[in-house]
């Protein structure tokens, strides 16, 4: 399978010296296209240091980052910008959605700063909202959908420029347990549709739903294991480090 995100020897390393905090602590990673992969940890554990290392949000201390072939280790702010712009879609525990623009317009936003034309943004939008179930309130406004309805605008939203990487930051963390799963089922349809989805996550429940497991702990991979009774399709069994 192609790699798709590779992390060689990274390190995150805050107050250097004798007082230093390593975030992250020599973390080696591969993820292929196509994964659908839990990255678990409690906090303070190191989990949000990563995702910002894979979110391009943050550059390491020490080691590379590989990202659909690219060192992105190195980049400026503004290549970062661009490589967060193009490569990833982003999904946070918070919806982010404007109030005042209806689904269809708050998914069609990163579309606009793209340079997408309007025909095909509202093209794209239309389709990205029918994937996760929301063609019926494509013209609602936030307030007047539940937390389940704008967490799957959100989605909507990170996956309509189809970038290569869906980057999902404890997406359930707001919502019920009955928002919760049809929020996990979205997640898992757009994994069977060959995307590429990294999910983190602080709950053991949330990550027995997913294929692979990367559990972190005290800014190492603690664990790296195929879960059975998870969704993802890649059958290759990982030993646990």
């Amino acid at each position: 399978m192609e790699t798709l995100v590779e992390v060689k020897d990274l390190c995150k390393i805050y107050n250097p010296g004798e007082n230093e905090v390593r975030a992250l602590d020599h973390v080696a990673l591969k993820i292929n296209r196509g994964e659908f992969v839990a990255i678990i940890g409690h906090s303070g554990s190191g989990k949000s240091t990563l995702m910002n290392m894979l979110g391009c949000l943050d550059v390491p201390t020490s080691g590379q980052y590989f990202l659909n072939g690219k060192d992105v280790s190195n980049m400026t702010d503004d290549e970062l910008s661009d490589v967060r712009n193009l490569e990833i879609g982003f999904i946070f525990q918070g919806f982010n959605l404007i109030p005042n623009l209806t689904a269809r317009e708050n998914v069609e936003l990163p579309l606009i700063y793209r340079g997408v034309a309007k025909k095909e943004r509202s093209a794209l939008a239309e389709e990205s909202l029918e994937m996760v179930g929301l063609a019926h309130r494509m013209d609602h406004k936030p307030s007047e959908m539940s937390g389940g309805q704008q967490q799957r605008v959100a989605i909507a939203r990170a996956i309509a420029a189809r970038p290569p990487v869906i980057l999902a930051d404890e997406p359930t963390g707001n919502l019920d347990s009955k928002s919760t799963q049809e929020i996990m089922n979205v997640l898992k349809e757009l994994h069977d549709s060959g995307r590429t989805v990294i999910l983190i996550t602080h709950d053991d429940d949330i990550a027995a739903q997913v294929k692979r497991v990367i559990r972190i702990k005290d800014g190492k991979i603690e664990a790296d294991f195929m879960n059975e009774g998870g969704s993802d399709s890649h059958e290759d069994k990982l030993e646990e480090k």
